[in-house]
């Protein structure tokens, strides 16, 4: 039997810290703002990404409508992001300028992103995801370097980030087989994580593209 490692993986410890938010602090802050989830679904020809307004510093609720979707390139390309609030507008940035570097490819722009995200000095301290959809494709993005497509299951693809995500990614998955079109799905889940998760309210906001 192999020996059980002396660190676990860098995106493990970062998926650690998105679900268990009061666990990681930054100086005297408390805590980072990664308490979160964010959902993608695309089924029946819609993709649809919704993510809940609430922010958390530790233990303490600082907001509650924060918007953690948002549509770029024209809004062609829809984002939802699980970070601090200053690294999310730096991300966002960054994918909007591969955007323009790669018009419609999307998978490009993002695999171009994650080298960036992934060797760069400063972008390496991210400790975040994000997921971004276009009418052809949904993409995982990760500080680690990872670019992920979700697989489609019972006539759906699906894929949820933060801390309330495996929540969200369960409802969402129990709910795909059913006759509820991928924004249905979307609100449900996500209520149902905000249920659950005390770091998820349920000021929802919602981004469709037909595709």
């Amino acid at each position: 039997m192999s020996p059980i490692p002396d660190r676990i993986s860098e995106a493990g410890q970062i998926l650690m810290r998105m679900h268990n938010p009061s666990s990681h602090h930054d100086g005297d802050q408390g805590g980072v703002f990664h308490a979160t989830t964010i959902l993608m679904v695309r089924k029946n020809g819609k993709v649809v990404i919704g993510g809940d307004g609430q922010v958390s510093l530790g233990q303490t609720v600082i907001k509650g409508n924060a918007r953690k979707v948002r549509r770029l390139a024209q809004g062609k390309v829809l984002s939802g992001f699980a970070g601090a609030t200053a690294d999310a507008f730096t991300l966002f940035e960054r994918l909007e300028a591969k955007l323009e570097q790669f018009p419609g490819q999307l998978t490009r722009a993002c695999v171009e992103l994650a080298k960036d995200w992934r060797t760069d000095r400063y972008l390496r301290r991210l400790e975040a995801m994000m997921l971004v959809a276009d009418k052809d494709v949904g993409l995982l993005l990760s500080g680690t370097g990872d670019v992920l497509e979700p697989e489609v299951q019972h006539g759906a693809a699906i894929m949820a980030i933060g801390s309330g995500g495996n929540y969200a990614l369960a409802a969402a998955r129990a709910l795909a087989d059913s006759d509820h079109d991928a924004e249905t799905i979307v609100r449900r889940a996500l209520g149902i994580a905000a249920d659950i998760c005390v770091y998820t309210n349920s000021n929802l906001v919602i981004e469709s593209i037909d595709t």
